[in-house]
Parts: structure tokens; C-alpha cells; sequence
């Protein structure tokens, strides 16, 4: 279960990402590089996880025309990134120009193709925020509507809150990935999410991942409180 953990280096230099790598890379199954670490440090903190013996998640949620996220998601399938997110609000036309570009890229250089990913409404979000930018849908409409887009378009799966896990389940099948961030063990503050669930929760839901970040790292005994995820992550598989 614990391939199914992945840990958010939301860290601000390269040092302290590399700490944490050497930390838990025995403990999680994957390693989240986002804007801030990757904006600082480059293709090189996803080697220096690469080295390491570990995985990567590239969460730099490509939003721009067409032939711009598809060139950016050539550059991030060389790296060799397990998996990365692009925005489903780009569209359609935006995500299958990129998963096209990727297959050719990969027939003519002889790689694989990440697990492709659409950000759904990100989990700090509320019904709120989507009216303040012209979205009347609720959350959980648009977010299984966005996810169907992301299916339809040639996407592996989606990242969203396990609390519409089951509506993506239920629009998408059983083989479309849930990546869950927002994820908040009982024994952890819920900071600047809004939608959050717990491990088990996420797990019982349908997540096929969840992303954790802080409830690990400011723990007193981070490799202890991976462990403790993991063992929550375990007692609900028998719900899944």
C-alpha cells in the first residue's frame, strides 16, 4: 500500500528535497515535485529523485494553448516522470493534442508514456470560488464533468478530492485513475485545504493515490507518521 503514498516535496531548495528523499524513499511509493521546487531547481531535483532509487509525480498543472502544454509534456515524459497533470479546463482540444504528441514522441524515441493526468477543481477550492470566476456548476458536477472530458480526450486519470471519487467512478470506470491530494490524517492540522478526507477515507472512496505533504513532514517522527498512513491506507482496503 505504501506504493500508493505519494509525498509532496513542497520544500524551497534543492538540499532540503534531497533530505527528505533520503528520509522516506523507503517509506512512499512517489515523490511530488511542484511549481515551487521545480521553478528553483530544475530538471535536476527530478534526477537527484531519479538517483535515489525513487519515482516522481511532475505536478506543474500545464495550462496554455494546445502545441505549448503538448511540447511541455514531451520535455516532462524525457525526464522519465512517472506521472504529471495538465488543467482540464484547457479542454479538450489541449489534452488530446498532448496525449497525440506524446504517443509519437514515445514511438519515435523509444520511451514510455507517463500516467497523464487532469486537474479537476483543485481541493482548496469551494462552490464560491468557481461562481467568483463564472462557473455556476457545483463542485461535484463539474468536477465528474471535467473528469469525462479528461477520459474522453485520452487521459489515464484524474487529480481530485476523494469526496467525488465515487461520482468520477461511477462516470469514468473502474480503470481511470483518482490521484487524491487534500488528504489529512486525524492526527494533522487541515491548513489552507478545503475539501479534505482522511487516508482512509480517500482509500474507501476509490483513490488510487494519495498525496501527502505536511501532515508528514512537521510531524515529530515523519518516518513514523508515513507509517501511520500506510496502516490507515491498510485498514480500508477491505472497504475499497
Amino acid at each position: 500500500m505504501k506504493d500508493r503514498l505519494i509525498f509532496a516535496l513542497d520544500v524551497d531548495t534543492f538540499e532540503t528535497a534531497a533530505h527528505w528523499v533520503e528520509v522516506l524513499r523507503s517509506e512512499v511509493g512517489m515523490f511530488k515535485v511542484g511549481k515551487q521546487l521545480f521553478t528553483r531547481c530544475g530538471p535536476a531535483v527530478v534526477e537527484m529523485v531519479h538517483a535515489a532509487g525513487a519515482q516522481v509525480f511532475l505536478d506543474l498543472k500545464y495550462h496554455d494553448i494546445p502545441n505549448t502544454v503538448a511540447a511541455a509534456a514531451v520535455e516532462a515524459a524525457r525526464l522519465k516522470v512517472k506521472m504529471f497533470n495538465v488543467h482540464a479546463l484547457g479542454g479538450a482540444n489541449m489534452m488530446s493534442t498532448m496525449q497525440e504528441r506524446l504517443r509519437a514522441a514515445a514511438l519515435n524515441e523509444g520511451w514510455d508514456v507517463p500516467i497523464t493526468l487532469g486537474v479537476t477543481v483543485l481541493t482548496s477550492s469551494t462552490a464560491e470560488d468557481l461562481r467568483a470566476v463564472g462557473i455556476e456548476h457545483p463542485v461535484d458536477e463539474m468536477v465528474a464533468r471535467l473528469a469525462v472530458l479528461a477520459r474522453e480526450s485520452g487521459l489515464k486519470g484524474v487529480v481530485a478530492s476523494a469526496r467525488e471519487a465515487k461520482l468520477i467512478r461511477a462516470a469514468c470506470g473502474k480503470d481511470f485513475l483518482v490521484v487524491t491530494p487534500g488528504v489529512r490524517p486525524a492526527f494533522a492540522a487541515v491548513d489552507d485545504q478545503q475539501r479534505v478526507v482522511t487516508p482512509a477515507a480517500a482509500m474507501a472512496a476509490g483513490a488510487d493515490y494519495i498525496v501527502v505533504g505536511r501532515p508528514i513532514s512537521a510531524a515529530v517522527d515523519p518516518i513514523a507518521a508515513a507509517r501511520a498512513i500506510v496502516a490507515e491506507m491498510e485498514g480500508a482496503r477491505g472497504q475499497v
